[in-house]
């Protein structure tokens, strides 16, 4: 084969590829069907059914839906203000034995320590002795009220001893009260006890050391219990409210509860809490990545996700319009299931293109992949 031939043959490949180019987005130049012929001339962003198909573009509906999360987000796994209890002495004293060490489980009611004290003998001794006189003022009332009866003294003699043992059953009950909220019996022995069921995330105390009463000795976190503070970016913010499901790897699921109004400067981020049930592995203070669900209400929009490409470091998307496609700036969410949510830019019901979306992106100016 010479060199005429090679560039003839070049040539005439060169012209039947043009050939077919104007055929398929001039419809006019090249015989066409008879339902194509009956249109008139489209612009160049312009196509009819057959060419569509001709480029293998698929199309599908913008539906809504809350199967589609609207995003993964960093958490910090923390505890609720009202599962974290601290125990207290009610009276100072030198702890005597202690039974359970940082991170044991315990149960409601079980000892955590002993201790003695010196105002719980004190506090004994006053309910002994308040207890006696109430024996006394008890006899003497009864005294009073045979010589009242009898004629012998007055009427005021009865009031005094009424009110006499009204007031040592008064001192023997306080007493008596004081000793039993303190887990203190009358020989000064002070048993500290868990108040709920849950771990004892703090020992401040050792055998032999000071309870001096306004510290606590121990802190019991309730079990099973956490809750969620997440970070939301400034795209999530306005989409994310009260209600909505959170999950974490390991089936632990719970709901958003509160959204914070303003941004942190260092972060940029929106502050968020959610509720969280129980789950393996949690523990106070862990870093997670949470999925934040659509909600019950079913009201994020979402497309395949093979519909959304980027442009010039924007997310968009190609809509239909009759026979064009026009490009379409979007805000996204998160993705899941072959699907993705739709924040912003795209309503229930339009219809994107899901395939040949280099072809679209040339077409219309976005440049390749």
């Amino acid at each position: 084969m010479n060199t005429r031939n090679i560039v003839v043959g070049g040539t005439l490949a060169v012209l039947a590829a043009a050939a077919g180019g104007y055929a398929l987005f001039d419809k006019g130049a090249a015989p066409t069907p008879a339902a194509e012929q009956a249109g008139t001339a489209t612009a160049p962003a312009e196509m009819t059914d057959a060419q569509i198909a001709r480029l293998g573009i698929k199309t599908a509906a913008a539906r809504l839906t809350n199967e589609v999360p609207l995003g993964a987000v960093p958490g910090i796994v923390t505890l609720p203000p009202e599962s974290r209890v601290a125990v207290t002495a009610a009276l100072p004293g030198a702890i005597r034995q202690v039974f359970v060490i940082e991170g044991q489980e315990v149960r409601r009611g079980q000892p955590l320590a002993t201790m003695v004290s010196r105002d719980a003998m004190e506090l004994g001794g006053s309910r002994g002795r308040a207890s006696a006189r109430v024996g006394l003022a008890r006899a003497n009332l009864a005294r009073a009220e045979a010589l009242f009866k009898e004629g012998v003294i007055a009427g005021a003699r009865v009031q005094e001893a009424r009110a006499e043992l009204a007031q040592a059953q008064s001192e023997a009950g306080e007493a008596g009260r004081i000793l039993a909220a303190s887990g203190a019996s009358s020989s000064g022995l002070v048993t500290l006890r868990a108040p709920i069921s849950g771990r004892v995330s703090k020992v401040a105390v050792q055998t032999g050391g000071p309870v001096d009463g306004l510290t606590a000795p121990f802190v019991i976190d309730a079990a099973n219990a956490y809750q969620l503070d997440l970070q939301l970016p400034e795209r999530l913010g306005a989409s994310v409210r009260p209600g909505m499901t959170v999950s974490l790897p390991g089936n632990a699921t719970g709901r958003i509860l509160s959204v914070g109004s303003s941004i942190d400067p260092a972060t940029r981020s929106i502050i968020a809490k959610a509720s969280l049930g129980s789950a393996q592995g949690l523990i106070a203070g862990k870093s997670v990545m949470v999925t934040i669900g659509a909600g019950t209400g079913g009201q994020v929009v979402s497309v395949p996700s093979t519909a959304v490409t980027r442009i010039e470091d924007k997310d968009v998307v190609f809509v239909r319009d009759a026979r064009r496609f026009i490009q379409r700036e979007v805000r996204l969410g998160g993705s899941g299931n072959g699907e993705t949510a739709i924040l912003s830019g795209l309503k229930p019901g339009e219809v994107v293109a899901t395939s040949a979306i280099p072809e679209l992106k040339m077409l219309l100016g976005g440049g390749g992949e």
